[in-house]
C-alpha cells in the first residue's frame, strides 16, 4: 500500500513538470538581444511566455527588453510610470507555446560598448 501511495505521488509530480511551459528568460536585453539568455519552466501562477518592452520617452531611443513567464492578467497590457522622475512605457506580449519567446544572446564585446553608451546616455539625461 505505502509503495502504491508513492509511485503515485512520483507520477503526480512527473506529469506536472511535464506539463510545465518551457520559456525563455532574460532579464535584460538592448537592441533586441538577451545581454543573459536562459531557460525556465514556467509555475501555473504564470502561465505564459511573455516579450517585453521598455522605452524611456525622455530619451525615445533606448528600449530595454526582457522574456520569461507572465501572469495572463499582463498579456497584451501597455503600462506606463516613473523611475526617479523620468517616464516610461512598457509593453508585454504572450504566447503560450514551449520557447515561443526565444531569445539570442549578445556577445560580450557589444555588450560592453551597449552597456557603456546606456549609462553615458542615462548619466547625461539625469543631470
Amino acid at each position: 500500500m505505502r509503495t502504491t501511495m508513492w509511485l503515485a505521488v512520483a507520477i503526480v509530480i512527473f506529469i506536472s513538470a511535464a506539463e510545465a511551459l518551457q520559456c525563455e528568460q532574460c532579464s535584460i536585453g538592448v537592441l533586441g538581444r538577451c545581454l543573459f539568455p536562459d531557460q525556465v519552466n514556467c509555475h501555473e501562477s504564470s502561465p505564459n511566455c511573455y516579450t517585453g518592452e521598455a522605452q524611456f520617452n525622455a530619451t525615445g531611443f533606448l528600449k530595454l527588453h526582457t522574456r520569461g513567464c507572465l501572469d495572463a492578467d499582463l498579456c497584451n497590457q501597455t503600462i506606463t510610470g516613473t523611475i526617479l522622475g523620468a517616464g516610461f512605457t512598457s509593453s508585454f506580449s504572450c504566447c503560450s507555446t514551449d520557447l515561443c519567446n526565444g531569445a539570442s544572446a549578445l556577445h560580450t564585446p557589444l555588450f560592453s560598448l551597449t552597456l557603456s553608451a546606456a549609462l553615458v546616455a542615462m548619466a547625461h539625461w539625469l543631470r
